[in-house]
């Protein structure tokens, strides 16, 4: 395959055109927060199933201020009034109760004065007030989530209140974190000369996590030609996406693309026109899907929102729509890079009408800290000189 850069939109687009949506289980409410529906839930009756009371207070028959009620019954949530509500009468009702027949409005506790099993109203009372009507807020079989919803915990209370105990959910991507490197090392372990922390490992498994996938801990791989192809077969075999920290380069400690040419991975695509992000690599192998990333952690955190985030959407057959608006204005200058897009990593600030990006300390791949506090990435064309402060840039969400 040519090793000619391809852009952000293309190398996207060979992604999505490749995945398709795993299959659907049943998932519990209690074991459903984060995943995504597979088939609309729909609402199995009324919500609420009958009419019941805004508030603390009297069902009565609607009138003017003045009147004196005798109270006939009580109704609480759970326990509703066995009698009916007669001109002259009140029955005592909790918010959430059921209305008593017969009666047409609550009044509020606090708008009556009552004297043993005599109430005085200090109100008019208006039909329909303080009640709540049957299928107000649902009606029967109606749509009340959709198929690619995620559910959080607002659509898990939804989903219940339409009466589900279970829902058809997308099975949860098998994703692997593969991280290589000589000089990596665990968390907290004493570094020596030329080694460096393997931050990437615990960042990229919880972003798998962040969107929906289930993984293993993460494994690191030696820059070594068979424990490469060891560790991606083991892989392959228990995952549906692997994501491969380092090593997909072109330098002689390099193992990646030719481990996983030898095992029958077909490459889609190596080499994206972006910065950073450039030695990103992406292939398949009987419905299982590679990603190869580049080693530094900015680089890694890019990719993974460019390209794996969607990835992992579309397996589940999830909605993408961005939280972000599509653009914004550049606070600052931008040194432009003649060959390649540039993912900035900028906070967003409203200014003067205007969503500003501003750009978030030193933007080195290697800058760690470029993340903490980042908002975004802010998409600069390749091109020669300078992008001024004030021209338009497309935003992309982080991944995280």
């Amino acid at each position: 395959m040519s090793t000619t850069l391809i852009t952000v939109t293309q190398a996207r687009e060979r992604v999505m055109r490749a995945i398709s949506p795993l299959g659907a289980e049943r998932v519990e409410i209690e074991d459903a927060l984060g995943r995504v529906l597979a088939s609309d839930v729909r609402a199995a009756g009324d919500v609420p199933p009958f009419p019941c009371s805004a508030m603390d207070g009297y069902a009565v028959i609607a009138g003017p201020s003045g009147r004196e009620l005798a109270v006939v019954g009580e109704s609480r949530a759970g326990t509703p009034a066995r009698s009916q509500v007669g001109e002259g009468e009140a029955i005592r009702i909790s918010t959430g109760a059921a209305v008593p027949a017969g009666a047409t409005a609550v009044i509020p506790q606090e708008n009556v004065s009552r004297h043993g099993e005599l109430i005085e109203t200090a109100a008019d009372v208006v039909a329909d007030e303080n009640i709540r009507h049957a299928g107000e807020d649902m009606r029967w079989q109606t749509t009340v989530l959709r198929a690619g919803s995620r559910l959080g915990p607002v659509e898990l209370g939804a989903a219940v209140a339409a009466g589900a105990g279970a829902v058809i959910a997308a099975r949860m991507p098998r994703v692997t974190v593969l991280c290589t490197g000589d000089e990596l090392r665990a968390p907290g372990e004493p570094l020596r000369p030329g080694e460096i922390h393997n931050s990437n490992a615990p960042m990229l498994t919880a972003l798998a996590q962040r969107w929906g996938a289930e993984t293993a801990r993460a494994r690191r791989l030696a820059d070594d030609r068979a424990a490469t192809e060891a560790g991606l077969t083991a892989a392959l075999e228990r995952s549906d996406l692997v994501l491969i920290s380092g090593g997909v380069s072109v330098g002689p400690h390099d193992h990646v693309k030719p481990a996983l040419a030898s095992l029958g991975v077909e490459e889609l695509f190596w080499g994206v026109a972006l910065q950073p992000g450039k030695p990103t690599w992406f292939g398949v192998r009987d419905g299982r899907f590679v990603f190869g990333l580049p080693g530094n952690p900015v680089s890694a955190v890019v990719t993974f929102s460019l390209f794996v985030r969607p990835a992992l959407a579309a397996l589940q057959g999830a909605s993408t729509i961005s939280r972000l608006e599509p653009d914004a204005v550049l606070a600052e200058r931008v040194p432009r890079n003649p060959r390649r897009e540039q993912a900035v990593r900028v906070r967003l600030a409203r200014r003067d009408g205007h969503t500003t990006a501003i750009p978030n300390g030193a933007q080195g791949s290697h800058v760690l800290s470029s993340l903490l506090g980042a908002d975004a990435l802010a998409m600069v064309p390749s091109g020669q000189g300078i992008l001024e402060a004030g021209s338009t840039v497309a935003l992309e969400e982080l991944a995280y």
